[in-house]
């Protein structure tokens, strides 16, 4: 699927289909629909009958084999986190799924790469996103993209393409996908029904498919921590009682978020992501400290790394809430357990 805003890269990208690198990395922010794009991009390289565009056609079997995710000229590497089958086997101890694109599946498309295609046509690898690899994972794809056979395509796609090793990056064609300007987001949101799509598209920072995701449950909680951390005598470890169902990473992106307009405020006396509480934005942050601001928010993008598997989750939380009242009074942060 292309949305509307990248119908100019895509035309640019398929109008060279038959001149392609082996390896494109596809980078943008995350929540512009860069897998579906890569994914568009596999399915003309795949497509029996494309159209005079150089798109699929969306009607020959390799299109119906892609649209059912089962073609056996494509194959995907993504963190188990992100498969729809993994379940564990019955009998087998349940393990918390890899956040990490592993060595073994690496090495597991190495036959895939050797044989012929089955309709002697393209073979795609599609990788996202791409800075999951982990170290031995991003090395063994060194190998198979320095001299990959004709007709094998490397399509990569990357939310943080700069975290990606110099080697990698090195042997891709960079492909940078565009956000949507606010009018053609706004719009296209208006079209999936999307209530309040100005607020949405503020909390996801511009990226609509982000903001597709917000249910009624996000709402909720943001506005429970919200009035948390606002409340006239502030308690943290009340705080962290009325949060104790909320999940981590939610608490930690949307103190991220906060802290970023507590910041922002101090120095253009706006706000990105909370519209709706800018004045109570603007009262906390004339009372707090530029660098201390910058710090706590520092501190939240760092905890993402933990945010989906802390080893005490009411701990973690409690600590979070003491941080945030620390940066009230003038306090650093302290790493959260």
């Amino acid at each position: 699927m292309i949305y509307p805003w990248q119908s100019q890269t895509a035309a640019a990208v398929l109008a060279r289909k038959g001149r392609l690198p082996h390896a494109l990395l596809f980078c943008g922010r995350e929540g512009i629909g860069k897998l579906a794009f890569a994914e568009a991009v596999a399915a003309a390289l795949l497509c029996e009958r494309p159209e005079a565009s150089g798109g699929a056609c969306g009607k020959c079997a390799s299109c119906g084999w892609m649209g059912r995710g089962s073609h056996p000229d494509c194959r995907r590497l993504e963190p188990e986190i992100l498969s729809e089958s993994q379940g564990p086997e019955e009998g087998a101890e349940k393990k918390k799924p890899s956040l990490e694109i592993k060595i073994e599946q690496v090495r597991d498309i190495a036959g895939f790469i050797a044989m012929t295609s089955h309709h002697g046509g393209a073979k795609v690898v599609l990788i996202h996103p791409a800075e999951t690899l982990n170290v031995n994972a991003a090395n063994a794809l060194l190998k198979n993209l320095e001299e990959p056979p004709a007709g094998t395509y490397f399509l990569l796609v990357a939310h943080r393409w700069h975290q990606l090793l110099p080697t990698i990056r090195s042997r891709c064609e960079r492909v940078m996908l565009p956000a949507p300007d606010l009018e053609t987001a706004r719009r296209w949101l208006a079209q999936q029904r999307v209530p309040d799509a100005d607020l949405a598209l503020a909390q996801a920072g511009g990226a609509p498919l982000a903001a597709l995701q917000f249910d009624e449950a996000y709402w909720h909680q943001r506005e429970t921590l919200l009035k948390t951390i606002t409340a006239s005598g502030f308690d943290p470890l009340r705080a962290a009682e009325q949060l104790r169902d909320s999940a981590p990473a939610l608490i930690i992106a949307l103190l991220q978020k906060w802290s970023f307009d507590l910041a922002w405020h101090k120095v253009t006396e706006r706000v990105r992501y909370n519209p709706d509480h800018a004045d109570r934005i603007a009262a906390a942050a004339g009372q707090l400290d530029l660098i201390e601001t910058l710090r706590f928010q520092r501190h939240m993008v760092g905890l993402q790394r933990i945010a989906a598997h802390p080893l005490n989750a009411r701990l973690f939380l409690e600590q979070l809430m003491l941080d945030y009242a620390g940066l009230l009074r003038g306090q650093r942060a302290t790493a959260a357990a």
